[in-house]
């Protein structure tokens, strides 16, 4: 009977131990395979494969398509039988070299095998365990002919499409099992395959591009000189990989690493050696993108600067590159994503709100204090709050921001529970920084030098505690005020718009707010206010025409729901000169303005319908998809 003993934690995990301040704790990884990984090795549809080519560059793949392909032989030996990419899947080429005429290669007496990382996972169940050993034995041979193949007849039958079944056999040394956090559910099923190089290089080509844009999930490896490896998954929302160039040299990826188990496995190994494959699949397609570059691990404030809201991320410099059409044997039918996902975090190029507020923190050692001074309902779900700010210098008698600019403020001390592996009454605040950006509402100087004010509905965790647990005296640190969203300014428009005829703005809800803090320096005589809201959000327009009376008659108001007991709201919105449709904004509605530019402040799902309504017009927003 083979017994598991404890393994130790290599130099590059205790350094990231050190660098993230967690707690002293064993190693769990067990040193063979276990009964709970042999169980899931032979359900699980999919394994992820790690090794290290000639040049001492770690790839990875993914194998498989239905349960059975892989599964325990006895003790800590497994073996895998399954179809694969024979042309230019770089983890059978690396095993193999070439070797595909199905000869049976054999580690030699007193040799060790090859490394090969492993991860066994179902994602329809979020079941995972990480798996390490040595090639004992494998073979690659050619599988002539298609049986997917719609037409070509017999040619079909003797046709090479790339096709190759791989054999292989490993002695398990590490197993280890996995949270369910961050897998994306899908169920995975067998497809055809017809595998097409279409880029071989450290740039990468459009439909790589346009993969990562939409990819929820990719697999990595990391290895520990010729020591060991480890092969995991990586998951989030879609897009959650980014692009920070993309040019002859190579391509430059990120991504954030989100909170974990804290052994921090992957990153260790390369601390040690920065070097790392990836494997991105197209589930829906069988499209495939292999990556093999070098890793850098950014932390804290080196992390929020190049992704910002992050405390911990990796980019990758990448060396060689293969995307590969139709390389996977298998598809993927998408399910339920992971209540863990937080959103995706933007580049600072591109438009990231998170990177201002992030670029003046670090910039400025003066420590600024927002009090909440006052606190005013407005509807049930709609609250205006006035801060004051406190500085430890004096500032001189001048507004603080400008017209249009949103306020950055931290709300951890008073809602960070700090770490917890899972937590599933509230997920997704296991990522959440509790830093949230607001527009301003109040126009500058319509205070006091040091007060503004911010106009926001109840929803979520900063929100709701505003709402339910803010008094008068809540101290808030903050961040910094930024943007530069202007009504009425065209990009690249020095002179505000002035030339403009007609101006129009369209806004849903409380997303009124950029024009509550912009309303006194309008020309409202050129203004158009198309406002979709909900008619338990009368008030919000009744309290918007009170401050800006001339706004109403250039007003006109979307009511979604029942007007029911509002019904006398509706006349009061009315005799103020407003316009109210009783039915949801249409297409229709803006092809009666006359304008090129066109000015939104809406949720995500709405603005890119108006993007799409206004085709060829120029559309003008701030992007707060962070």
């Amino acid at each position: 009977m083979a017994f598991s003993y404890a393994l130790p934690w290599n130099p590059g995990e205790q350094k990231m131990h050190t660098l993230l301040n967690a707690p002293e704790h064993e190693n769990p990884t067990s040193s063979l395979l276990t009964p709970q990984a042999a169980y899931l090795l032979q359900r699980a549809p999919l394994l992820a494969v790690g090794t290290v080519d000639a040049q001492g560059r770690p790839w990875t793949s993914i194998w498989g398509g239905e349960a059975g392909f892989a599964r325990s032989l006895g003790g800590s030996v497994m073996g895998a039988r399954t179809r694969v990419d024979r042309r230019f899947d770089p983890v059978a080429e690396a095993l193999f070299e070439g070797n595909e005429d199905g000869e049976v290669v054999r580690r030699g007496e007193g040799e060790e095998g090859k490394m090969v990382g492993g991860l066994t996972i179902d994602l329809q169940t979020r079941k995972r365990v990480k798996l390490y050993g040595r090639m004992v034995a494998g073979a690659l041979k050619k599988v002539v002919g298609d049986e997917d193949e719609e037409e070509g007849g017999e040619d079909a039958l003797t046709e090479d499409f790339g096709q190759g079944e791989v054999q292989l056999v490993v002695n398990i040394e590490q197993s280890l099992g996995n949270c369910p956090k961050y897998l994306n559910k899908k169920q995975i099923v067998p497809g055809p395959s017809h595998p097409r190089l279409i880029s071989q290089s450290p740039n990468l080509p459009p439909e790589a591009l346009s993969l990562l844009l939409k990819a929820d999930l990719f697999f990595l490896s990391s290895a520990n000189g010729t020591t060991d490896m480890s092969t995991n998954h990586r998951g989030g929302p879609p897009g959650f990989i980014r692009v920070i160039s993309n040019t002859l040299a190579g391509a430059q990826l990120i991504y954030p690493e989100y909170s974990g188990n804290r052994l921090y496995q992957t990153l260790g190994r390369l601390q040690m050696t920065p070097a790392v494959g990836i494997v991105v699949p197209d589930l829906a397609t069988g499209d495939v993108l292999y990556v093999t570059g070098v890793a850098e691990i950014l932390i804290h404030g080196a992390a929020a600067q190049a992704l910002p809201r992050s405390n911990l991320a990796v980019k990758i410099t990448v060396i060689e590159a293969r995307f590969v059409e139709k390389g996977l044997p298998f598809r993927g039918v998408e399910g339920e994503f992971s209540p863990y996902n937080p959103d995706v975090r933007f580049l600072p190029t591109e438009g990231s709100i998170a990177a201002g507020y992030t670029t003046t923190a670090a910039a400025t050692t003066e420590k600024k204090t927002a009090t909440l001074v006052a606190k005013e309902v407005i509807t049930p779900t709609i609250s205006r709050y006035r801060f004051q700010v406190q500085c430890h210098r004096e500032k001189e008698d001048a507004p603080m921001y400008k017209a249009g600019q949103w306020v950055a403020l931290d709300f951890s001390n008073h809602l960070d529970e700090g770490y917890s592996h899972m937590r599933d009454e509230d997920p997704r605040s296991l990522n959440d920084d509790f830093v949230r950006t607001f527009t301003v509402s109040s126009p500058p100087g319509s205070l006091a030098h040091d007060e503004f004010e911010i106009t926001v509905r109840t929803v979520g965790p900063v929100t709701e505690f505003l709402s339910r647990r803010g008094r008068v005296g809540l101290d808030v640190p903050l961040l910094g005020f930024g943007g530069e969203y202007v009504i009425g300014r065209p990009p690249g428009d020095g002179d505000g718009g002035k030339g403009e005829d007609v101006i129009p703005f369209v806004a849903a809800g409380v997303g009124i707010t950029p024009l509550l803090g912009q309303v006194s320096e309008l020309d409202l005589t050129k203004l158009w206010l198309l406002w979709t809201l909900k008619t338990d959000d009368l008030d919000l327009v009744l309290d918007t025409f009170a401050k800006a009376p001339s706004l109403a008659e250039r007003t006109i108001v979307f009511l979604t729901g029942d007007a029911g007991g509002d019904e006398q709201s509706v006349i009061r919105v009315e005799t103020l000169g407003a316009t109210v449709k009783r039915r949801r904004l249409e297409k229709a509605d803006l092809e009666e303005v006359e304008a090129q530019t066109w000015f939104l402040c809406t949720a995500k799902s709405l603005r890119s319908r108006l993007i799409e309504w206004l085709e060829g017009k120029t559309v003008v927003f701030e992007n707060f998809d962070y």
